[in-house]
């Protein structure tokens, strides 16, 4: 049953699996009116690339208005994108993470992914030891109920998943892989990083949230 609706939820929208193909540098990135224009190399990424077609920018869901298959893409980034996320930091010469979206067939190797940032937040700590990093970021009030040990996070665009949970930071662990695949390799303790809470987790507690009060009052 959970294949069944992973395949319709798949054909109605755009999903992501976290598992970045690649960093992107940024060619130009021009403020407007309206928001911001992005251009970013994205190369072998682009093979194939369409006008429209969905592309994981650091994590955030962005449309193809423009491009050179195999060079370059370029992005429209509204206002509200820009005031949930990063993307308002990055220049010239800045780095990226870069996921095409999924196709039908595809393996889900990291976990679904929306590409909708809910906030950007903090690298507060990097502890560095033979062949691990761990990241501590902070966590924004309104957000801790989302989040579980174990559980799965997108920081950046890259699927992880959570090793501590406290009540204003978490943890999450890099391997050396993921570091010399994404641009988390450059954090430092003043990064902001985009912060995908687990849909599913989000449901199903903000379901509880908005039914228990009604439960509780029908047995009392």
């Amino acid at each position: 049953m959970t294949g069944t609706v992973f395949i319709h939820t798949l054909r109605k929208a755009k999903l992501f699996t976290g598992i970045v193909q690649g960093k992107g540098e940024v060619l130009f990135s021009q403020r407007h009116s309206g928001g911001l224009k992005l251009r970013i190399q994205v190369n072998e990424m682009g093979t194939g690339l369409e006008l429209g077609a969905s592309v994981a920018v650091s994590g955030v869901c962005l449309t193809v208005v423009y491009f050179e298959e195999g060079a370059w893409a370029e992005f429209d980034v509204i206002q509200e994108t820009l005031d949930r996320s990063n993307l308002g930091m990055l220049q010239t010469g800045s780095s990226t993470n870069i996921e095409r979206s999924l196709r039908m067939g595809d393996e889900l190797g990291g976990h679904q992914v929306n590409g909708h940032i809910d906030c950007k937040a903090q690298v507060l700590e990097i502890i560095e030891t033979p062949g691990n990093c761990k990241l501590w970021i902070e966590l924004p009030p309104q957000w801790n109920n989302y989040l579980v040990p174990k559980g799965w996070i997108a920081v950046d665009g890259v699927s992880l998943t959570v090793v501590d949970v406290e009540p204003d930071r978490f943890s999450v662990c890099l391997i050396p892989e993921t570091l010399s695949r994404t641009t988390l390799c450059n954090a430092t303790r003043t990064t902001l990083v985009n912060l995908e809470f687990d849909h599913q987790t989000k449901v199903i507690v903000d379901s509880i949230e908005r039914l228990l009060p009604r439960f509780l009052a029908n047995i009392t």
